[in-house]
């Protein structure tokens, strides 16, 4: 009888969630990822004001289908070419109101593909052109740093190549799913990576940082006097370690490689559990973590962090594009670095009121990247690609540089 009533207990405390499911199934249009998914549309009605500020954030902005409304390149003829060491030239144009990036020898055509997709927003725009199910990364990309075209990173400046397979890794930073499509009888010499086109979600959505919230917003749609949040994992809730893992999924690249999809990553995981095991226990020097990609290294390098509980959430809101807002950053300096504290930047009281605003320059300079650099072939020459530097540390060089501008301006 004990045994009879604990089961039909269960059971009851069951009927809530299975109902909630039920209304996912029969209401909404499916997730591509799995029915537990609303979509981040759903979360406008609750969450209007963050909803519509994250839609301009560079992680939103992460991934999109190609329009001419979102490329930074000129299109124009005196705008639109990069010429290679073997004399072809790739063109930017447009045709029929679609974007190409089109390969020319002698002046005569020879291949053509079409921009479908674009990663990047704000530092630079990479391409993609689908050719059936596969997806290939096209040898021209937009940089910032040279105002222009150039070679995409990783691309010799010999001649154009246009046959570089897009993995699903580049996705699991650049957007919040894709599916792969099924093989039959894969050779895996010749095995082809294959996407389903339709499966996409680009950009970083709400789901793809806060979980599965199909649950989560039929339960409060349902029971709209309810203000504590159900069936969802709160990013406060978090401890320190789960945050910067969250972080970590596209911000910590390293020497590992990942052993399972970050798709399946979930707020409160361990990054550890889905990377390869690191057997030789290689300890890296953190001087020499490249700048690109390994934010959460860097930081975590830092004195700042090992001496206080700062994670990424403590300078960074994700729901905001603060982007270039250095003033708002230094604040954040300051509320810890105080003549109270005994931590005040010593330099701080020889620098005009202007440049007490900007701790950032100092103490997080721009950096050139290791693995990425920015090839003009056009006018032969390799300019730095430039990323802020997230190991907050005292750069001797950078308050030279700062100190000498003072005293030229006399200020």
């Amino acid at each position: 009888m004990l045994k009879q009533r604990t089961f039909f207990l269960a059971l009851l405390l069951l009927i809530p969630l299975s109902f909630l499911l039920v209304q996912c199934l029969s209401d909404k249009p499916q997730d591509p990822r799995t029915e537990i998914f609303a979509g981040s549309a759903s979360c406008e009605k609750c969450h209007k004001d963050v909803y519509d500020s994250y839609l301009h954030t560079a992680h939103y902005l992460s991934s999109r289908p190609t329009s001419p409304e979102i490329v930074h390149g000129s299109f124009d003829p005196h705008g639109n070419t990069l010429q290679y060491a073997d004399g072809t030239v790739v063109k930017m144009e447009k045709r029929n109101s679609e974007l190409y990036q089109v390969s020319y020898t002698a002046g005569k055509e020879n291949i053509a593909h079409k921009m479908d997709i674009t990663f990047g927003v704000n530092k630079a725009q990479t391409y993609m052109y689908w050719q059936d199910k596969q997806l290939f990364e096209l040898p021209v990309s937009y940089f910032n740093t040279v105002h222009g075209w150039a070679n995409s990173p990783g691309y010799e400046g010999g001649k154009p190549d246009f046959n570089r397979p897009i993995l699903q890794r580049c996705f699991e930073c650049h957007a919040s799913f894709i599916r792969q499509a099924s093989q039959q009888n894969v050779d895996m010499q010749n095995r082809k990576i294959e996407f389903e086109p339709a499966s996409i979600i680009y950009g970083i959505d709400c789901e793809r940082c806060h979980g599965a919230a199909a649950n989560h917003v039929n339960y409060h749609e349902a029971y709209p006097e309810e203000k504590q949040p159900k069936y969802i994992i709160r990013f406060a809730s978090l401890t320190r370690t789960q945050k910067m893992d969250a972080c970590g999924v596209c911000h910590s690249s390293s020497k590992q490689a990942f052993q399972e999809s970050t798709f399946k990553f979930k707020m409160g995981d361990t990054l550890a559990r889905f990377k390869e095991p690191d057997y030789l226990n290689i300890q890296t020097n953190a001087a020499s973590l490249d700048v690109h990609g390994n934010q959460n290294g860097l930081l975590t390098a830092s004195k700042c962090y090992m001496m206080s509980n700062m994670d990424c959430s403590t300078c960074h809101n994700t729901h905001v594009n603060n982007g270039g807002n250095l003033a708002l950053y230094s604040k954040k300096c300051t509320s810890c670095h105080t003549e109270a504290n005994h931590n005040l930047c010593k330099v701080a009281p020889k620098l005009s009121a202007a440049m007490q605003n900007n701790c950032i320059d100092c103490h997080m300079p721009l950096k050139p990247s290791n693995t990425i650099a920015v090839n003009d072939t056009a006018n032969k020459k390799s300019s730095p690609y430039l990323v802020r530097t997230h190991r907050i540390a005292i750069y001797p060089n950078e308050t030279k540089k700062i100190l000498a501008f003072l005293r030229v301006a006399g200020k």
